[in-house]
């Protein structure tokens, strides 16, 4: 198994966009570290309130509050009002085992990452620094695109999420397309032969990158068969014969990233115009000209570009953009200088991020202003395209694809959630894409996604409001200067992450995670407050 394992996550590493590399530390079942047992967290109780919280409830709808939110072991019991605004409070208000006071916090629905790695070996990212990394950002649900650590241990994770015996949150396992083969996928039989295979291992999806056009049916198909949900990274040596409404006819459930899009609205070629010395393989090409494809497509408002929204709409396909992954390409130095790297981001991740030939995504080899020039005409044009779906009643769920290209694990979630707003998204509609929208998208809607009665306690505590200003949710909170004391501040952070019942104290994880990185910088004999640039 470890050797077919090894040879593929090799060949992704140049077939795919984000391929996930395994992780090999200390030794569990299947040669990986794993996340050790769960030590944080109390709960679940038989009855916890929160009481007077601004709620969120992740419909769309306007907060409301104060309210008491009743939690029953791992369900959400009753939500009542629990006095007027600014006023007397009730009297015949909620008790329980434990009682939160959340006057002057906000109550939302757990977050869900939708594209997301479980760390690995060439990044060097323990699972219990991503998993501890997400929970304190309230992410309480990420679907894990690829099972890059491999199929057993990543189902294994899984499970022990679901059992709440670590600090997790609850996982979706979508393996990618051929993995655990010697060999290539070639023929329609061997794909539905697989599908069925990683149906009965227990997987809750599949990833798909690229393949022949008669096994990608064949596979897709097979899945809808086996109730299998579906995802694609649309590899650009796949879409000179598909594109995105190519795979949504055949039953792909969501769409990653941009590609697939662009080669649906090209109207004066078929095939994206190279460069005659472009080398795929080498990923400063293969990322420099993936920011000339929307400049090639359609125009906004066009009738190709109305025809190819209104199919994808039909077809109930679901947008994941990951806008923040490729941030770095229209602004370098921004995503190098992220204030919360040299606390938060551990040096051999930062080491993973260089430029390097053969590091997935570290391709900034030497990034010029034209580069960034060009993608952001590429943006402009691609969230155009999403929010343009977004109006027309389409779904679009916030995926972070986090670990790759300067983002770090959880940060680079609440920044998606940024640039959502920044392609047009107001506020509400974002925190829908994190919750209802990323649960739907899932098939998990009528479990969380939403604070309602009957549904998973999966909740947020935020200090500040979201919908005045995102950035109150990462961890390092929003800066602001305080009129009154003349001083700079930090407002928000999330302070309670609750998973099934389970109340998580957000900054005892996240010191958890700034201690992992103190101690890694110190068994490199440098401070443990030491700039990560020092290393180089």
């Amino acid at each position: 198994m470890r050797s077919r394992l090894v040879r593929f996550v090799a060949v992704l590493l140049f077939s795919t966009c984000f391929a996930l590399p395994a992780l090999a530390q200390d030794a569990d079942p299947y040669g990986f570290q794993a996340a050790p047992d769960r030590e944080r967290g109390a709960g679940p109780y038989d009855r916890l309130v929160i009481r007077g919280a601004m709620l969120i409830d992740g419909t769309g709808g306007p907060p409301r509050g104060p309210v008491d939110v009743v939690v029953e072991n791992d369900r959400i019991a009753a939500i009542a009002s629990a006095g007027s605004p600014g006023g007397p409070m009730k009297d015949d208000r909620p008790d329980g085992d434990r009682v939160i006071d959340a006057s002057g916090l906000y109550l939302l629905p757990g977050f869900v990452d939708a594209h997301a790695h479980l760390g690995g070996r060439a990044q060097g990212t323990p699972a219990e620094y991503v998993l501890k990394l997400w929970m304190a950002h309230g992410v309480t649900t990420v679907r894990e695109n690829a099972a890059g650590n491999g199929i057993e241990w990543t189902l294994e994770h899984r499970n022990r999420s679901a059992a709440n015996a670590i600090t997790a949150p609850r996982m979706q396992v979508y393996v990618a397309f051929g993995s655990g083969r010697d060999a290539p996928i070639t023929t329609p039989d061997a794909a539905r032969e697989w599908v069925r295979d990683i149906a009965e291992q227990g997987a809750d999806g599949v990833k798909f990158f690229s393949a022949p056009p008669d096994v990608l049916e064949a596979a897709l198909r097979e899945a809808g068969e086996q109730n299998l949900r579906t995802a694609m990274h649309h590899a650009q040596n796949g879409t000179a014969r598909y594109d995105v409404l190519d795979t949504a006819t055949w039953g792909l459930t969501t769409a990653e990233h941009f590609y697939g899009y662009p080669e649906a609205l090209y109207t004066e070629r078929s095939i994206q115009a190279y460069p005659a010395d472009y080398n795929y393989q080498d990923e400063q090409d293969r990322f420099r000209y993936a920011g000339r494809m929307w400049q090639q497509a359609a125009d906004p408002g066009s009738a190709r570009w109305n025809t190819v929204l209104d199919s994808l709409l039909a077809l109930d396909l679901t947008m994941v953009p990951t806008f923040g992954i490729y941030e770095a390409n229209r602004d370098l130095m921004r995503a190098r200088t992220a204030e919360w790297h040299d606390a938060y981001t551990l040096p051999s991740l930062w080491d993973f991020f260089q430029p390097s030939f053969e590091n997935h995504g570290s391709y900034h080899y030497f990034w010029s202003s034209t580069d960034e020039a060009a993608w952001d005409t590429h943006y402009d044009r691609w969230m155009q395209f999403v929010e343009a779906f977004k109006n027309r009643g389409g779904r679009v769920a916030a995926g972070s694809d986090s670990g790759y290209i300067f983002k770090t694990y959880g940060f680079g979630y609440i920044r998606e959630l940024e640039l959502l707003q920044e392609a047009g998204f107001n506020p509400h509609e974002v925190l829908r894409s994190a919750t209802l929208e990323g649960a739907a998208a899932l098939g998990m809607d009528d479990e969380i996604g939403t604070v309602e009665v009957g549904k998973r306690a999966d909740l947020v505590l935020v200090g500040a409001n979201p919908l005045e200003n995102l950035k109150v949710l990462y961890g390092t909170g929003a800066v602001h200067f305080d009129r009154d004391a003349r001083e700079l501040r930090r407002a928000g952070g999330i302070r309670y992450t609750i998973k099934d019942g389970i109340v998580y104290d957000a900054r005892q994880l996240l010191d958890d995670v700034r201690q992992m990185v103190r101690e890694a910088k110190e068994a490199r004999g440098m401070a443990p407050d030491a700039d990560l640039e020092l290393m180089r």
